[in-house]
């Protein structure tokens, strides 16, 4: 293994363990039929979620699983 490989394991063992923890941090999606009988309440709250703490995780969540995919596919063309 040459140095580059080694250290771009190492950099998508980081992203790999951060987007473990991302994923865990977020809040649950089961709104489930209540969500959908209920849905008068969340017009009120869809206006802040852009600014939410789920949106952000929501967005990181995104930007570090497209890391994650280009860094295995270095990987693999590297090996």
């Amino acid at each position: 293994m040459n140095t580059a490989t080694i250290i771009l394991t190492v950099i998508q063992l980081i992203v790999s363990l951060s987007v473990i923890a991302i994923v865990l941090f977020q809040s649950g999606k089961s709104a489930g039929l209540s969500g959908a009988i209920g849905g008068v309440a969340d017009s009120f709250m869809a206006k802040n979620k852009a600014k939410s703490v789920d949106a952000k995780l929501a967005k990181m969540t995104k930007y570090i699983g497209l890391a994650f995919v280009v860094l295995t596919l270095v990987l693999n063309i590297l090996a």
